[in-house]
């Protein structure tokens, strides 16, 4: 009897389901990618000498800058995030600033999660991000789940939205790399 009560209450468990997507949301890009394909990550230099592993992980695409106020106020939170879903995110700080600024930047600013840069912006060119901090989430089936300003009032970019992307990402299959 308890066996069959604990299958039941299992099996009405709802899905672990991806964000809605809010209309009319102001992206600060011009090109809306949510439920769509990703963009192809194009990076000149990994900060930590190589690209981070991304199979079956979900990616949190942070476009940014060392001068960007609202930038640096979002790392702390990031580096919270890198730390608590280590094993199912992997972040990426994208900036299209020179190597040299980004390395002295992080000499006294701690950043554990992959950082790079793209000094062509094919990436932020392709988004068409017009402000930053810009993010995009994307699923490990490349599908992008949030993207926009972070801090946005009508759709903030949480630390619950991201445990519902990570958990609704645990559920799709894996993919080969």
């Amino acid at each position: 009897m308890i066996a069959s009560i604990l299958i039941a209450a299992v099996l009405s468990e709802p899905a672990a389901t991806f964000p809605e997507i809010v209309k009319g949301k102001e992206l600060y890009a011009e090109n809306d990618f949510r439920g769509k394909a990703a963009p192809k990550i194009e990076v000149e230099t990994w900060f930590s000498g190589e690209a981070p592993n991304l199979t079956n992980k979900v990616i949190l695409l942070d476009f940014w800058a060392t001068w960007c106020g609202p930038c640096r106020a979002t790392i702390p939170e990031l580096n919270e995030w890198q730390e608590k879903f280590k094993d199912d995110l992997v972040i990426i700080g994208l900036s299209n600033e020179k190597p040299e600024t980004i390395s002295e930047f992080m000499k006294s600013t701690e950043m554990h999660y992959a950082v790079a840069t793209d000094e062509q912006r094919r990436t932020g060119n392709t988004v068409g991000v017009k402000g930053i901090p810009h993010a995009m989430v994307i699923s490990k089936d490349g599908i992008v789940r949030w993207q926009g300003f972070p801090g946005l009032a009508a759709d903030p970019l949480t630390t619950e939205k991201m445990e519902q992307i990570v958990l609704a990402n645990r559920a799709l299959p894996n993919v080969r790399r």
